[in-house]
């Protein structure tokens, strides 16, 4: 039991927010440990809790403590800089919402701008803002 809760434990993806890159239904482990001994980093697929009502989420980390997202015209820029994603396909577009096309965020003090890769589809940091360290709970392992 402390290996599962303190260690890796075994996760289901429920939902297609993180396609092309995982897969409702399918299962990942997550390790819990990893953020005993680094920090999040950009580009880590990571279990969080939703701020929003407390549910389990898996995202993508594209910003970290003091990082300023700019999304405009279906790009995202980290501190000024074209944000590159090989793993998403060629030509998808990252909005802020359907109806905001502009929006300047910056992470604060142990806060984490997350994303799904399927951008269309996924409820995450566009939506209830970036994500305390607290609520990042490992990191997924494909």
């Amino acid at each position: 039991m402390l290996v599962t809760h303190f260690v890796i434990q075994s996760v289901e993806i429920v939902g297609n927010s993180m396609a092309p890159t995982l897969h409702h239904a399918e299962r990942y482990v997550l390790n819990r440990w990893v953020y005993l001994v680094r920090e999040p980093q950009p580009s880590d697929i990571v279990v969080i809790l939703d701020p929003t009502d407390g549910s389990y989420a898996v995202k993508r980390i594209v910003a970290c403590a003091g990082d300023s997202v700019y999304l405009k015209d279906g790009r995202i820029y980290v501190n000024g800089s074209a944000l590159h994603e090989p793993y998403l396909p060629a030509g998808t577009r990252t909005y802020a919402s359907p109806t905001v096309k502009e929006e300047l965020i910056v992470c604060g003090q142990n806060q984490y701008f997350v994303l799904g890769d399927n951008r269309n589809y996924s409820h995450d940091s566009r939506n209830f803002g970036c994500v305390p360290r607290q609520n990042i709970l490992g990191v997924i392992m494909h």
